[in-house]
């Protein structure tokens, strides 16, 4: 029996749609923060070096990545016990949206080193929180035969979303004599102001999932009974991990494979600006490209998740990246960066969202929250490693090329472990 039988459409397609739409409220930060605009002002606006920037960068996510490991599975656990999942997103969205916001604050100084590694910890935490549940809504308002590309249109619309953030970012702000709102570039508020807009950016776009998206019924008991219960369930799974053979094999391939994932969203904007100069403006616009190809990209394989299966659709991505990613670290010029950059967006998308969809299928329909809680410590449990690891090779060799090689051996790995996983069939 699949983990759907039984299944109800109660939202219809307005609430999966408005499910997707919070893939599009959450990629602002991934694109504005994490990857581009603030990542590449961190490095050279506020530490004021290229490689001791990837260094600290790589830090914060590290410990960022490290929170999310330990607390994820718990969190999960205690949610599936107390039944809805919206309180829980809505907690966690107001904490994102808090502390993007006090990345207004991090001024062009290395004084705010700290303040700026801080609070990009925190909203990182909380906005992988809220992909938890997220994420666990998806088999409750999808059928079966329909989530491989439910999932990939979720994340074609965070790409979508990352794609227009970043385009008004720069028409609006960065690439712009006079910026709105009379921001100071001299005092970097024309970069700085991408905080404030990420927070707004979650704010806006997040109602609509919480107006018309339906969630489970919640349980009589307290949050305290909550809590033990969740606690016992999660003690449990573990204690008979050997029960679900496939779904701890597929874990750990994500593991792997989404720490090169990691690696590529954390510094890719950080090499694109020392490794080839570009300037943030350029960053910008290769950000853009990215989006799109990515966003065309995880669309598109959504129909293919759905008729060859999120496994062969998993290993397809992780082929393409490989090739992509090694091109993109291996050429010298700008126009081959721009080449193999872009190419590589297209295998992004569909890594993620077939992923998503494989869990789906995958996670006992009373425990989806608790699983996607396992599935987030594994997409962190070694994510500190991954930006850790590129710190440590980037302060030995000096060189931002041989530093980021290392995501190659995790597309590799977690390839060659997702050929060991059995998939379930797709109907429902």
């Amino acid at each position: 029996m699949t983990p759907q039988s039984g299944f109800v459409d109660a939202g219809g397609t307005r609430g999966r749609f408005a499910w997707a739409l919070y893939d599009w409220a959450g990629q602002a930060f991934h694109t504005l923060i994490v990857t581009f605009v603030f990542a590449a002002y961190f490095s050279q606006g506020i530490v004021g070096d290229d490689v001791r920037g990837q260094e600290l960068w790589g830090a914060a996510s590290s410990i960022s990545g490290l929170f999310v490991a330990l607390l994820a599975p718990i969190i999960g656990a205690v949610a599936d016990a107390g039944g809805p999942r919206k309180p829980w997103l809505l907690a966690f969205s107001a904490i994102a949206a808090a502390a993007s916001a006090l990345l207004w604050w991090a001024e062009p100084d290395t004084a705010f080193i700290l303040w700026a590694m801080v609070w990009f910890a925190v909203a990182g935490v909380a906005f992988e929180f809220c992909q938890v549940f997220a994420n666990a809504m998806l088999p409750d308002i999808a059928p079966a035969s329909r989530v491989g590309r439910w999932s990939g249109w979720g994340w074609g619309m965070g790409y979508a979303g990352g794609l227009v953030s970043i385009t008004l970012a720069l028409v609006l702000f960065v690439q712009t004599d006079t910026p709105l709102f009379g921001l100071d570039k001299s005092a970097a508020e024309h970069v700085r102001i991408v905080g404030p807009m990420t927070a707004a950016w979650l704010v806006a776009f997040a109602i609509p999932m919480f107006l018309w998206t339906p969630d489970r019924a919640a349980k009589v008991a307290g949050l305290g009974a909550q809590a033990r219960s969740g606690l016992a369930d999660l003690v449990r799974t573990l204690r008979a991990v050997r029960r679900y053979g496939d779904i701890v094999r597929f874990l750990v391939a994500r593991m792997l494979y989404a720490d090169g994932l990691t690696t590529v969203f954390v510094f890719g904007g950080i090499y694109a600006a020392g490794a080839f100069g570009m300037e943030l403006a350029e960053v910008l616009l290769f950000g853009i490209v990215l989006n799109l190809t990515a966003g065309v990209g995880a669309i598109a394989f959504g129909w293919i998740d759905d008729h060859m299966g999120p496994k062969r659709t998993i290993l397809l991505s992780l082929a393409g990246l490989f090739v992509t990613a090694t091109g993109a670290l291996v050429v010298t010029s700008v126009t081959g960066f721009w080449v193999f950059g872009s190419a590589l967006g297209i295998f992004v998308g569909p890594a993620q969202a077939a992923s998503r969809s494989l869990m789906s299928r995958l996670a006992p329909a009373a425990q989806r929250t608790e699983f996607f809680g396992l599935y987030a410590l594994t997409g962190k449990a070694t994510a500190f490693l991954g930006p850790a690891l590129v710190a440590m090779l980037t302060a030995a060799t000096d060189s931002q090329r041989w530093g980021l090689s290392v995501l190659l051996l995790f597309f590799a790995g977690g390839a060659a472990l997702l050929l060991t996983v059995r998939e379930p069939a797709a109907g429902g």
